[in-house]
């Protein structure tokens, strides 16, 4: 997987590639949030579900699914912004932001693979450039050697592409958003 970091960071970047005054902080924190939620799926394995292909509930499985992409931007939606006049553009930015993690995912050097599509179907897909390092699962085991080179491949995979969308949401909001 790629870091909570990268993550992090993609969420912003896609935010700024919207119409800054539809995207508030609160739509920026929750796009945060998003971004990293898929991996909750790492509960899994306190009971018992078992890793990657065994199961959709696994990692990498449904949690890292377009359609629980989706369910979560309604879900945000609904709770946060259900008198929202720019339902559609939010959305737009919650759907994105979920479903990057599983993007980001299948662009690492490891894991087997992210089910796109479950559960309508347990494949498990990469893309076919996986230059992202695979994260370390664990705090303790990110602060290593082992994590300095994540961040490192997160810089230059993530990040600089990150810079190109602030530099072109900067150019969208000065003007063509205005």
């Amino acid at each position: 997987m790629a870091s909570a970091f990268g993550h992090a960071a993609s969420a912003f970047g896609l935010g700024k590639l919207f119409p800054q005054k539809i995207i508030p902080a609160k739509v920026y924190v929750l796009g945060i949030i998003s971004a990293i939620l898929p991996d909750i799926d790492v509960i899994a394995y306190k009971f018992g579900i078992g890793q990657y292909g065994e199961s959709i509930w696994g990692h990498r499985g449904f949690t890292h699914s377009f359609f629980a992409a989706l369910l979560w931007m309604i879900i945000l939606l609904l709770v946060f912004h259900r008198k929202e006049v720019n339902k559609l553009i939010i959305g737009s930015y919650y759907f994105l932001t979920t479903a990057s993690h599983g993007l980001l995912d299948a662009m690492t050097t490891g894991g087997d693979g992210i089910a796109f599509f479950a559960p309508f179907s347990s494949e498990r897909l990469f893309l076919p450039f996986r230059v992202i390092q695979v994260s370390p699962l664990g705090i303790k085991n990110f602060f290593s050697e082992w994590g300095i080179e994540v961040l490192k491949s997160e810089m230059l995979w993530i990040g600089m592409p990150c810079l190109a969308m602030i530099g072109l949401g900067h150019f969208l909001n000065k003007s063509i958003y205005r």
